[in-house]
């Protein structure tokens, strides 16, 4: 395989017609080398428009989502140099090292051990510093350095919790997956005031939930 120039393509083919045009964005793809956060075996779909399994027998969630999808919740998410980003759901590593380029500091946690040894891995030999994985069930958010200025959620909710949007900063941004199967949209929530969003919807598509999503209550007869 032609490793530039499958992503070049993958850029210019899939990454482009997502209406993801921002400069800084399409550089920062570019140079942040999508296939060593890929498990060996599934190199050669790096650069696909695909999820790729992270794990044997992965459960659902432990996939990269599709490099369009990354992109596009990269780019509106609008990381600035001074902000502190948390990141729920680290698998390989990957949409962090993405983050880490913009941000001052990522915070991203990963439930599963197994994918927070692999992606202190991946940022190390990448050459990472700005991020901390954490092991934890972040799926309602994470406390332990909230406030934050922007927040991703790396597979969907059912919903978002309000656990999780009180952790933002008052003019944070946060874009997440949300809905179930198969009505799902990308939004992306700004926090206006001490009691006030504003949610827009970005996109439609389906992926696997966040491990111990939390599920809407649900009526009985």
């Amino acid at each position: 395989m032609n490793t530039e120039k499958a992503r070049f393509n993958m850029i210019q083919q899939q990454i482009r017609p997502w209406d993801v045009l921002d400069p800084g964005v399409l550089t920062l793809l570019s140079v942040v080398r999508r296939e060593e956060f890929v498990p060996a075996k599934h190199r050669d779909l790096a650069f696909a428009d695909v999820e790729i399994p992270l794990k044997a027998c992965a459960l659902p969630g432990q996939t990269m989502l599709a490099p369009r999808v990354e992109a596009r919740l990269l780019q509106e998410l609008a990381v600035k140099n001074t902000d502190k980003v948390l990141e729920i759901g680290t698998g390989s590593g990957y949409m962090a090292a993405l983050l880490a380029a913009k941000a001052e500091f990522v915070y991203s946690v990963e439930i599963d051990p197994d994918l927070v040894d692999l992606a202190r891995t991946n940022l190390q030999k990448a050459g990472v510093a700005n991020v901390s994985v954490d092991l934890g069930d972040a799926a309602r958010g994470w406390g332990l350095y909230a406030p934050y200025d922007a927040i991703v959620v790396s597979g969907s909710l059912p919903f978002l919790p309000e656990s999780l949007l009180r952790q933002l900063k008052i003019g944070g941004r946060l874009v997440a997956i949300v809905g179930e199967s198969p009505t799902m949209e990308a939004q992306l929530v700004k926090r206006t005031d001490e009691n006030a969003f504003s949610t827009v919807n970005l996109f439609e598509t389906v992926v696997a939930p966040l491990v111990n999503a939390q599920r809407p209550g649900k009526f009985v007869f």
